[in-house]
C-alpha cells in the first residue's frame, strides 16, 4: 500500500522574521508599517511601489526561490498575501491549477504575483514570461485579473514590475 502526501496550501504570511540576519528594529517597524497598509481594507492598491517595497524586505535575503500571490477585492483591496510556492536556489514549480484554486477560495476578482531571483538579478526570463501569460489565460477563464508580476532582486530599486514593463 502506498501512502500520498498530502500537501497543505501555504497560509497567508503575516511578518515574520527576514531569515538569516538579525532584524533591526527600524526594519521591524517599517515592515510592520507596510504590512498594515497592505492588510486593512483601505485605499485600494493603485501602484505596484508599496507592495514592491513590502516583499523587498520579505524575499530580498532568501536563499530559495518563493512565488506568491498577492490575492485583491474588486477594488483592489488586499485580501491576502500567500507565499504559495517554495523552490530551491534557481526555481520554483508553479501549478497554474493551484493559483486558480486559490483565486477562487479567496474570492478574489484580481491578483498580483510575486516571486524572487535568490541570484539577485531580478530581470525576468523567458519561463517568467511564459508562466504569467499562462497563468493569466487560465485566471481569465474565472474572471479574475492579473495586475502585475513584480520580480525582487537583491536591491530596493532592481525589483522588476511586469506591468511596467508592459509585459502584462
Amino acid at each position: 500500500m502506498t501512502s500520498k502526501i498530502k500537501s497543505e496550501s501555504a497560509p497567508a504570511y503575516n511578518i515574520v522574521p527576514l531569515r538569516g540576519i538579525k532584524r533591526d528594529p527600524l526594519v521591524g517597524r517599517a515592515i510592520a508599517l507596510l504590512e498594515e497598509e497592505l492588510n486593512t481594507k483601505g485605499p485600494a492598491v493603485t501602484s505596484p511601489q508599496i507592495v514592491r517595497d513590502y516583499l523587498f524586505l520579505q524575499l530580498a535575503t532568501l536563499p530559495h526561490e518563493v512565488f506568491g500571490v498577492v490575492y485583491l477585492d474588486n477594488r483592489h483591496r488586499v485580501i491576502a498575501c500567500v507565499e504559495e510556492f517554495r523552490g530551491t536556489i534557481d526555481g520554483a514549480s508553479v501549478h497554474p491549477r493551484e493559483i486558480v484554486k486559490g483565486a477562487l477560495a479567496h474570492n478574489a476578482s484580481a491578483v498580483i504575483f510575486y516571486h524572487n531571483h535568490p541570484s539577485g538579478v531580478a530581470e525576468p526570463s523567458r519561463a517568467d514570461e511564459t508562466l504569467t501569460r499562462r497563468l493569466k489565460d487560465a485566471l481569465s477563464l474565472i474572471d479574475v485579473r492579473v495586475l502585475d508580476h513584480l520580480i525582487v532582486g537583491d536591491k530596493a530599486d532592481s525589483t522588476v514590475s511586469f506591468a511596467e514593463r508592459g509585459l502584462i
